[in-house]
């Protein structure tokens, strides 16, 4: 883990409780856990980690939480995840072992087989359970991401 350079993260039910509320007019809301947010634009700049965000979703409110919080990196709408993480990392230059991802549904897994160190929030579906290297004890949206972020933090 002390070789990771970049933190790949997926948004809803990982970076959000996965809920998306829906008003009579049509506003769309999601929720981002602040523990998250110190880790991924304090934490992370420190461990010379950069933050990438790969979601199938597209939302404004992604586009506003990742301006916030100083990730360039934003990639919403990929309805293949994998081809655009390798595409990142040829551009970057990385590895595999270099990337670290959290993820917590099915579309997540190519992307988790493929990296260094992968983890996931504990309520993550059964096929993303089994197969990371580390199940978070916190739900997505919940500080997930802040302990996996911690946890690269203790090994490097």
């Amino acid at each position: 883990m002390s070789n990771i350079k970049l933190l790949v993260m997926d948004v809803d039910g990982t970076l959000t409780d996965g809920k998306i509320y829906t008003s009579e007019n049509g506003e769309l809301c999601k929720a981002f856990n602040v523990k998250d947010g110190y880790g991924i634009a304090q934490i992370l700049p420190k461990l010379s980690i950069t933050p990438v965000i790969i979601t199938g979703r597209s939302s404004k409110i992604v586009e506003k939480r990742a301006t916030e919080l100083g990730i360039t990196h934003v990639y919403q709408g990929i309805s293949d995840k994998l081809a655009m993480l390798k595409s990142i990392a040829t551009e970057m230059r990385l590895r595999s072992e270099e990337i670290a991802y959290i993820g917590d549904d099915l579309n997540d897994l190519a992307c988790i087989e493929f990296c260094g160190f992968t983890a996931c929030p504990a309520d993550a579906v059964f096929e993303v359970l089994r197969e990371v290297d580390h199940i978070c004890k916190r739900d997505g949206g919940c500080g997930a991401v802040r302990e996996f972020i911690d946890l690269i933090a203790d090994e490097k």
